[in-house]
């Protein structure tokens, strides 16, 4: 409330708007989101009625979720009980700290429900929303860009990307019109350093190296080479490779509902274990798609559900422990890989199929 109430006093520069928790660090799309808010809760002393608006949106987003998994018709609805259920540290999320993390998956969780449904340009849309409340939504960013490529082609690909700026650039056009360079400094600042103190899932390394720029450098380069592993050995056929992208700009292909999840879900979800930290809020950015991601292995159901428990035991624990940390680390490689030895994003009929289409 404090950062967007400089915003609602008339200065847009990014430079001086600030609260007592920092600078403001979110993009356009948070400020008219939380200014929202702010009218409504009588500049943010209202603090039920904005739980309460939470709690609406929590349930709203369950039932996007619930029916992008329907289509999907891969998690057993057992499961549902533990996401709806199971979880103090979501519902503390939602409904007590009042984070912006929900209000970007809801938007994100909106998107993947319109890619689902082969709405391109209202999922890249709100896909775009999404990221103009918190740029964690960029996790998703490379499997959305194969899946449009895929979809579509080089070329039909080039205007749902431009559509995607085309929002960031309206949202932003205030900030960007008085002060550019701190607008996109601060708002989309990708070198940003996380607090020691907050972790959870780097606790039982020493601060230095927690702090340490290489170290970043190498999560990266380990989240970049994982994504393209992916890509090279479970995402493709064996006849595609990206040149074949160019060669055929215009190619487009229909892709399943279960196809378009699973690229989605492990995009982020490779992004979240190479994170350079995971604070307590950042349980909503994957929380939801676990159960999917789970029952895409070949693992027994026993070791399913506990890896789902211990994953929620570890963002329960507060201060994070050495333990908590390792075993949450442990959980992100048996479900990864899980991912890895399972199927891939074309069974065989399908490489079939696309054999014949390209001989026809």
């Amino acid at each position: 409330m404090e950062e967007v109430e400089g915003v609602i006093n008339g200065t847009y520069d990014y430079a001086h708007l600030k609260g007592g928790t920092g600078p403001l660090v979110y993009p356009a799309g948070f400020v008219y989101i939380f200014a929202g808010l702010y009218y409504i809760t009588g500049h943010g002393t209202d603090i039920k009625t904005a739980q309460y608006i939470f709690a609406a949106l929590y349930i709203i987003t369950l039932l996007c979720i619930f029916a992008i998994y329907q289509e999907t018709a891969t998690v057993p609805p057992y499961v549902f009980f533990f996401m709806c259920c199971a979880s103090y540290r979501i519902h503390s999320i939602y409904v007590l700290r009042l984070f912006n993390d929900p209000v970007a998956m809801f938007f994100l969780y909106l998107a993947v429900y319109s890619f689902v449904f082969q709405w391109w340009n209202v999922g890249c849309l709100l896909f775009s929303m999404a990221v103009s409340v918190k740029m964690n939504i960029l996790l998703f960013a490379p499997g959305l860009l194969l899946l449009l490529l895929k979809s579509f082609g080089v070329w039909w690909t080039i205007p749902r990307l431009a559509l995607c700026a085309v929002v960031q650039l309206i949202l932003g056009l205030p900030f960007l019109l008085d002060n550019p360079v701190s607008y996109i400094s601060l708002a989309f600042n990708f070198g940003r350093q996380f607090l020691f103190q907050w972790t959870v899932n780097w606790r039982f390394l020493p601060e230095w190296l927690f702090l340490n720029r290489y170290f970043h450098v190498g999560l990266l380069v380990c989240h970049l080479a994982t994504l393209l592993l992916f890509y090279l050995f479970k995402w493709r056929r064996k006849s595609e490779s990206l040149p074949c992208y160019f060669r055929h700009p215009f190619q487009r292909h229909s892709l399943k509902a279960n196809q378009i999840v699973y690229v989605l879900f492990v995009s982020n979800f490779i992004g979240v274990a190479f994170s350079r930290s995971l604070h307590y809020q950042f349980y909503v950015w994957y929380f939801h798609t676990l159960p999917f991601l789970l029952w895409k292995t070949n693992l027994w159901v026993s070791v399913k559900v506990l890896v789902l428990g211990v994953v929620e035991l570890c963002w329960n624990t507060y201060p994070s422990t050495v333990a908590s940390s390792m075993a949450l680390h442990v959980c992100h490689a048996v479900i990864l890989g899980g991912l890895w030895l399972g199927d891939s994003l074309f069974e065989k009929t399908d490489e079939t199929v696309g054999r014949e289409s390209k001989i026809e």
